[in-house]
């Protein structure tokens, strides 16, 4: 966030909470972690969409498009933008996290909630600026991004082994 708490970049979010799980973070809090992820990493305005669910839609939706019959924490659909039409915003897609992933994860890796939910939220917002993780290469140029990117909102490197 810049020193007025407006996000450097112009971000249109499309936040959809369908998640009755308690402790889901503000859009304040999402935006931040959106603005610092797009840092340097695009030009002009953009628009996304970031949606909460519970553990039944993201098994429905990892079912569906990964082939994978279990509630992951974190979903990314890019936007395809057609040839020809120009679009006075960069739209780059979808975000989808299962807040009961999010928060079991944290608690069995011993990381705070928070930070759980910035860690998914970045990656989430690189998959869909393009990054991977298929090939070490890419996972290593991934995962050095996302401990940028979090280090710049004040967390932890999410990767480092944590101790019981």
């Amino acid at each position: 966030m810049t020193s007025k708490n407006k996000p450097a970049n112009t971000i249109t979010l499309d936040l959809q909470v369908k998640s009755r799980a308690a402790h889901v973070p503000s859009r304040r809090q999402f935006l931040a972690w959106i603005d610092k992820a797009l840092a340097g990493r695009t030009d002009g305005p953009v628009e996304l969409t970031l949606r909460v669910v519970g553990p039944t839609e993201m098994q429905s939706l990892n079912r569906e498009y990964r082939g994978k019959d279990y509630a992951t924490n974190v979903l990314s659909f890019p936007f395809e933008q057609p040839k020809g039409i120009d679009l006075p915003v960069r739209v780059l897609g979808d975000i989808v996290l299962c807040a009961q992933t999010v928060q079991r994860e944290a608690k069995e890796q011993g990381k705070a909630t928070e930070a759980h939910w910035a860690h998914l939220t970045v990656h989430g917002v690189l998959h869909l600026l393009g990054l991977d993780h298929h090939t070490t290469r890419q996972a290593t140029v991934m995962e050095g991004a996302e401990i940028a990117v979090l280090a710049m909102l004040g967390y932890a490197n999410p990767y480092l082994v944590q101790e019981p």
